[in-house]
């Protein structure tokens, strides 16, 4: 039997379809998304009232009732665009098609717009879909485990020049920890953290009271036996055992260690919790079509307010280093 990804069920949209559609087609598939309650009719974001006209030479809206002009992306992620609705919806495509994510530059290249324009770009997409399950809460069988990314130090060309890399001393001071929590045919939660051992609290905040969790025998794990039934795996003796496996989170890691090395090659510790939420969320989608994959992140978009993290970010001050 064919795998699901190899059928032609998997590809109900294309770039070729979305620029050969046009720009109306586009622009109404933002307005289904964004007021999917009233079948894409405007509804007037200051006052909630549906009477509203149409500006066709500005792509805005003037509502009856408040006199307020809006348009499909006010007060929305994507506010303040200047990029067609075309050129939005294929980079949409570009980012549910690619299952290892994709590099600010190679999306640049692909929609002919400058890196900073895609480098935001991607990033607002990657909080939206982040907000997704912002307040979510894991039940069942959870998988929980870390992993390091980041901090690596080049050795010298000259031995006698080369240090111990092990050494605190040495340390460049970015080396993070993704903390991943996995539900059994559910979703998966990402935080990073300084250490391992910090993640502990992530785990006890996102599990329910109850939920069977599954771990390492790392000893910061110890204290969810006190909340929580814990099954352990000793990934010396096996990978995976009857009574305990962590390999649906050992998947995620896999898929975003590839992510980090093989699109982005270096992530700066201040954004490696954009990148795990994107990977957690290609994870949790990978089956679904890449027709319904796009479609519901331009759903998030459109229900996803203005980033204070993203708007105006080249002409203001960066996010923070430390978290």
């Amino acid at each position: 039997m064919q795998h699901f990804l190899l059928s032609a069920r998997a590809r109900t949209l294309s770039l070729k379809d979305i620029y050969r559609n046009g720009e109306e087609a586009a622009y109404a598939s933002f307005w289904k998304f964004r007021w999917p309650k009233t079948d894409g009719a405007p509804v007037c974001p200051r006052c909630g009232t549906l009477d509203a006209y149409s500006i066709p030479a500005r792509r805005k809206f003037k509502c009856a009732g408040c006199y307020h002009q809006f348009s499909v992306t006010s007060g929305t992620i994507l506010a303040s665009r200047k990029m067609t609705f075309t050129d939005l919806l294929a980079a949409l495509c570009i980012l549910a098609n690619a299952a290892k994510g994709i590099s600010a530059l190679q999306l640049a290249r692909d929609l002919d717009c400058q890196h900073k324009t895609a480098f935001v770009l991607a990033h607002k997409l990657r909080e939206a879909m982040a907000a997704e399950t912002k307040a979510h809460k894991l039940t069942g069988v959870i998988e929980v485990d870390g992993a390091y990314f980041g901090g690596h130090i080049r050795p010298a060309n000259r031995a006698e020049d080369r240090i111990d890399r092990r050494l605190v001393q040495h340390q460049t001071g970015t080396r993070r920890v993704v903390i991943a929590a996995r539900q059994r045919k559910g979703r998966t939660l990402t935080a990073v953290v300084r250490s391992e051992a910090d993640g502990v609290a992530f785990i006890q905040a996102v599990a329910v009271d109850g939920a069977a969790i599954h771990a390492d025998e790392a000893t910061h794990w110890d204290v969810l036996h006190d909340s929580h039934p814990v099954s352990r795996i000793n990934h010396s003796e096996a990978y995976a055992t009857v009574e305990s496996c962590t390999n649906q989170a050992e998947s995620f890691f896999s898929r975003l260690r590839r992510m980090v090395a093989g699109q982005h090659h270096y992530v700066s510790p201040r954004y490696l919790h954009q990148y795990a939420a994107h990977a957690a969320w290609l994870e949790d989608h990978r089956r679904m079509d890449n027709g319904a994959a796009c479609h519901k992140i331009l759903g998030l978009a459109m229900a996803h307010a203005v980033s204070r993290n993203w708007k105006g970010y080249w002409q203001r001050q960066r996010l923070p280093k430390t978290f």
